[in-house]
């Protein structure tokens, strides 16, 4: 019943959509298309919709400032650099989520206890990730020095393996690989991103999109938030379904979307604040070449879309 009202009212506020142009959109492994399709809300989308997967948020955003995709969901980390970098895009919207899964693991058999057993160590990540952005969180809040640890940039897949073949002693990921190595591996969380980092995702896109396709953009906003909404309120449906569509054991999304509490955000005073702090620390690691305003890498003007489908 919950699914056909959010779709009822869905397609009601869809209806001035102008349908003659197509909505290229980014998205990483079983997320915003994963949600939205369990949610049942991509059924009567009056325009097309491309989308494209990427590993991560680094390729994603290099699509985006070569205008090969219109809007794409990233982390605030990969967003900072993006932006320092001058890449064209600005957040839409924010994904709040708890912080637990967000981790640095090691294997179930690993004397490493603490991050503070880590000195001296291998932590596998992405450059720029998430995963990047808690070492040096984790790093600055025991006063230490980028080379107190050593930091081996792969990108996923890589430090899966690496990771598997003991190359490196730790893995800082985000799910659901933390909840997979949690769940399948028997991997240990030695520290999460638990008062450390803001936590932040973005659905971010190009200024062209925005001014040219913002009909469709603000469509999309409205959709992913009412999925999210849902996807809260059915955490075992959609896990179940989630697991059959990844072809992952459902015991995994379960314990991450049990944890997450995914939910679409407007951009807000809070949202830049927070973003402000994952710039801030980027800057005192000397990591981006020039500092970088919070608020002007922002687009608050989707606000209404994401709150009619959050419900709020």
């Amino acid at each position: 019943m919950i699914r056909l009202v959010v779709a009822a009212a869905l397609a009601l506020a869809g209806l001035d959509v102008a349908a003659a142009q197509t909505l290229r959109v980014g998205d990483q492994k079983g997320n915003s298309q994963a949600v939205m399709e369990a949610a049942g809300v991509l059924k009567d989308v009056p325009y097309k919709i491309e989308w494209k997967e990427f590993a991560a948020a680094a390729p994603l955003l290099e699509a985006l400032g070569a205008g090969a995709i219109d809007t794409g969901l990233v982390g605030d980390a990969p967003f900072t650099f993006a932006a320092a970098a001058k890449i064209p895009v600005k957040a839409i919207a924010a994904v709040r989520q708890s912080r637990g899964g967000l981790a640095i693991v090691v294997p179930e058999n690993s004397a490493i206890r603490r991050f503070d057993d880590l000195r001296g160590k291998k932590i596998a990540t992405g450059r720029g990730s998430i995963g990047h952005q808690l070492i040096l969180a984790a790093l600055e809040a025991r006063g230490w020095q980028a080379s107190d640890v050593q930091i081996v940039f792969l990108a996923p897949s890589d430090a899966k393996v690496a990771y598997t073949q003991g190359s490196v002693d730790a893995w800082s990921t985000w799910e659901p690989y933390v909840s997979q190595e949690e769940v399948l591996f028997k991997s240990r969380l030695v520290i999460t991103a638990d008062g450390l980092t803001p936590g932040l995702g973005f659905q971010v896109a190009t200024p062209n999109a925005i001014q040219d396709k913002r009909a469709q953009l603000e469509d999309f906003v409205r959709r992913l938030a009412a999925a999210r909404a849902w996807s809260q309120g059915n955490v075992e449906s959609y896990a179940a379904t989630w697991g059959k569509l990844m072809n992952i054991p459902p015991a995994v999304p379960l314990n991450w979307l049990a944890r997450a509490k995914i939910r679409i955000a407007p951009i807000d005073d809070g949202v830049v604040a927070d973003e402000q702090k994952t710039i801030d620390l980027y800057d005192r690691w000397g990591l981006i070449r020039q500092k970088v305003n919070a608020a002007e890498i922002v687009d608050r003007s989707f606000g209404a879309a994401i709150e009619q489908g959050a419900g709020l």
